[in-house]
């Protein structure tokens, strides 16, 4: 009966690893797009706290305001968000202006219990640090806003090189960060269809290792297209003593084959829904 209880044990135990191996997403390589934004307001705390509530990393955006706050939004202008109750670009309004918006009213959020929401300074987000998952902070202004997020990090305790990192499409943005916070890594961004510019290439890796050689950063964060991002480019980035992160897939599939070619996280909108997935083997 011993010996009978032992093998059922052991295959249990084989079962349960298996299981893991199997895992290919989970906390560990998810990172929350502006936080769990499918079940809350993006670049909210509410976002921000429920993928921490549910052991995710996340990603949040930040703006410097007219008069030196480090604010979090996506948008270069309020009105998105704000429900088109201002106009104003994020570079000129106060963060007296910004602290009466309600960004938890617009949209599929109108009459919900995130209403009256505000935007989040960069210290409150940072409170939220903890170790064993990253805060992804996209600087999305030029250098001038790099000294502001330095004295913000600086009088505080919770965010460090371990759980806290930068993310730019501003090379020049990479680059201070780098020079002025050089114990924190830095990923350079960018969209590996570059549909900004009609006709433009597709991303390439000599691109984006010339890139990351002129702003220091330590790897790329790079927009996942299948065709594009492929396991051969992920491969010679990182032979090349890089890291390469992936944004924004949703689709499981995506997001497992992703992974499979070596990218190291996945940012997502939907973090819970594709690690419950995943680990359900659907």
């Amino acid at each position: 009966m011993k010996n009978t209880s032992r093998i059922i044990t052991a295959a249990v135990l084989c079962a349960a690893a298996f299981a893991a191996d199997a895992a290919v997403l989970g906390h560990h390589n998810l990172i929350a797009h502006r936080g769990e934004s499918i079940d809350a307001p993006e670049n909210t705390l509410p976002a921000y706290k429920t993928a921490v509530d549910r052991d995710f990393g996340f990603e949040c955006d930040v703006y410097l305001s007219k008069d030196g706050r480090v604010f979090t939004f996506h948008d270069s202008d309020l009105k998105r968000t704000s429900g088109g109750a201002s106009t104003n670009k994020c570079s000129e309004a106060t963060w007296d202006e910004l602290s009466k918006i309600d960004v938890g009213s617009w949209g599929r959020w109108k009459g919900s219990r995130f209403a009256g929401t505000r935007p989040a300074l960069l210290e409150e987000v940072l409170s939220l640090a903890r170790d064993g998952r990253k805060i992804y902070v996209e600087v999305k202004p030029g250098p001038e806003i790099v000294p502001y997020i330095k004295e913000i990090f600086e009088k505080q305790t919770k965010a460090t090189p371990e759980n806290t990192l930068f993310i730019s499409f501003n090379s020049a943005s990479c680059k201070a960060l780098k020079r002025q916070m050089p114990q924190y890594k830095v990923y350079w961004l960018t969209s590996s269809r570059h549909w900004r510019v009609e006709g433009k290439p597709a991303v390439t890796v000599d691109e984006i290792l010339r890139a990351l050689r002129e702003t220091g950063a330590d790897g790329v964060d790079c927009h996942y297209a299948p065709d594009i991002v492929t396991e051969e480019m992920i491969s010679a980035v990182r032979k090349a003593g890089y890291e390469f992160h992936v944004w924004t897939i949703d689709k499981l599939d995506d997001a497992r084959e992703a992974v499979r070619r070596g990218a190291q996280t996945v940012t997502t909108n939907c973090a819970k829904a594709l690690a419950d997935a995943d680990a359900a083997g659907k």
